[in-house]
């Protein structure tokens, strides 16, 4: 290991892939420090939703997608990370460090992925077709370099029924949950337009109708009968997340192989956004395992496709807020 002083610029490319990862609500539940030779990616336990993630399962999945922006970002600065999740145990706030082993210049490949980061919308509006080619998901599966995080696309009747099922029930139980709304429309930017630092998902970037396979059900929803459903989902490409272990390190593993697989699509012209809501609801989870005849825990499906129009990014937080200074 390398022990070595980050530089001002270092710092800067570190911390800005980091404030760009993807997380629940955009929330951002992150901070980072950067001892020397090291840089140690925390979770704060101090961002909650209650109504949305009661088991704080998306909020480790958001720091694995904050640490795998980490790991990219060191590589394009000539050095060879390696990355440790969870270094001192499930219950630590300490969620990856990442180490130094020496220096090498970043293939071809890296650089495309670090330049996709900026790039990553959530992109929640219908997509444009043709729908993805099972050539391009084999791709984007093959960017994940993962075997704890088993990823699928939900193919043919039974697992479209499965899936059909499963945003039919959380669709109006959660247009229906005053908490959850509650809580919702507190994380949700009106003046996104004026805004590039902060928190929150940005209003613009939602469709006018926020249908139930585009995630974020909102009370003024119209949930859509099982016909239409099924002809839409039928045009799209969906992908399970899923882990053999339903741990806080398949969670930060699961963010982990999001974000890389999500940083691919972009870089190969796709867009993306990802769906957890409906396996909150423990009943729906297990019924939705049980009819995938699931060897494991779903985590999160992802809708993959190509853009119809351009979406607005959601503003982040300042990198003097995520980064925490040295004693």
């Amino acid at each position: 290991m390398t022990k070595r002083e980050w530089s001002v610029g270092e710092t800067d490319v570190l911390a800005r892939a980091v404030v760009r990862a993807p997380s629940v609500h955009n929330i951002q539940p992150w901070r980072l420090e950067l001892p020397d030779g090291e840089a140690e990616l925390f979770e704060r336990a101090d961002l909650a939703l209650p109504h949305h993630d009661p088991f704080d399962r998306d909020r480790s999945i958001s720091c694995g997608a904050a640490a795998a922006n980490l790991e990219i970002a060191a590589r394009v600065l000539s050095l060879c990370p390696r990355l440790t999740l969870l270094p001192d145990g499930p219950d630590s706030d300490l969620v990856a460090r990442l180490t130094v082993d020496g220096t090498e210049r970043p293939a071809e490949v890296e650089l495309h992925r670090y330049s996709a980061i900026a790039r990553r919308r959530s992109y929640r509006r219908p997509f444009a077709g043709p729908r993805v080619s099972r050539e391009d998901v084999a791709h984007l599966l093959a960017d994940v370099g993962d075997e704890n995080v088993r990823i699928r696309p939900l193919l043919g009747q039974v697992e479209i029924g499965a899936l059909i099922d499963l945003l039919d029930y959380a669709g109006t139980v959660m247009k229906n949950d005053q908490g959850y709304q509650r809580e919702l429309a507190i994380w949700t930017i009106r003046d996104e337009e004026t805004r590039t630092h902060g928190v929150g998902v940005a209003g613009s970037t939602l469709p006018p109708s926020s249908l139930p396979w585009a995630g974020l059900v909102r009370a003024q929803t119209s949930l859509p009968d099982r016909s239409v459903l099924a002809q839409r989902l039928a045009e799209e490409t969906v992908l399970l997340f899923a882990t053999g272990e339903d741990s806080r390190e398949a969670h930060v593993r699961t963010g982990l192989a999001m974000q890389r697989l999500w940083l691919g699509a972009v870089r190969r012209g796709f867009v993306a956004a990802v769906q957890t809501q409906p396996l909150h609801l423990p009943e729906a989870r297990r019924r939705f395992g049980e009819q995938l005849s699931l060897q494991g825990h779903p985590q999160l499906l992802m809708r993959v496709g190509r853009p119809s129009g351009a979406v607005p990014q959601s503003p982040h937080r300042r990198v003097s807020e995520v980064l925490t200074p040295r004693e």
